[in-house]
């Protein structure tokens, strides 16, 4: 590993002991009641975002902490997605960590072994600035930040080129997209498609 990309990594660190203020717990049970528009679109497994096209994430194995901050991120607009938009702006904060906390709440994924074979290939030699936040096999050693394991790679390559192409504002990731072509953003998201982690929870029933 070269001093650059050692250097990058230790800084990438320290976004995994910022605090957590405003995190506080939500109500899952309330939040139950809130997702029923939610569920239309992330409660149908491979469901796709009309346009542009691309699978919709999948939630289940998300933490509370960050699903929250996804949705403050729609709410200020930090992130672009018309529905996503509208429907966070006309929500309350106490809203937003309800609807963290039932989503939060459909189980916890665990790290396997990597799969670096096929299509992977290419993206396992270019992720080692993302693991210090996303982990070997996209399952983050902190829960402020998004487990990728197992994500829908077009959804994957739609938020990777977001970041590069300003479309979802955040300073590091901004800057770590910035310089990756699509191919880089193709690879990286095979990669962390390819391993086993995140599942379209069965929230209906």
């Amino acid at each position: 590993m070269d001093k650059k990309t050692s250097a990058l990594r230790i800084a990438l660190c320290f976004c995994l002991i910022l605090p957590l203020a405003g995190l506080a717990a939500g109500d899952a049970e309330r939040g139950a009641v809130l997702a029923d528009t939610c569920l239309g679109c992330h409660g149908i497994p491979g469901y796709r975002n009309a346009y542009p096209s691309f699978r919709v994430p999948m939630l289940g194995g998300q933490t509370e902490e960050y699903l929250l901050l996804a949705l403050q991120g729609y709410k200020s607009d930090m992130r672009e997605h018309p529905t996503m938009q509208a429907q966070a702006q006309s929500l309350s904060e106490q809203d937003l960590k309800d609807l963290a906390a039932y989503f939060g709440s459909a189980g916890q994924i665990e790290a396997t072994e990597p799969v670096t074979s096929g299509r992977a290939a290419r993206g396992a030699e270019k992720i080692v600035v993302c693991t210090a936040c996303h982990g070997q096999t996209g399952i983050s050693p902190a829960p402020n930040w998004p487990n990728l394991a197992g994500q829908h790679k077009d959804y994957l390559v739609h938020s990777l080129a977001a970041y590069r192409d300003g479309g979802r504002k955040d300073a590091v990731m901004m800057g770590q997209a910035m310089s990756l072509t699509d191919a880089d953003i193709a690879d990286i998201a095979a990669y962390y498609a390819a391993q086993d982690g995140l599942f379209t929870a069965d929230y209906v029933n």
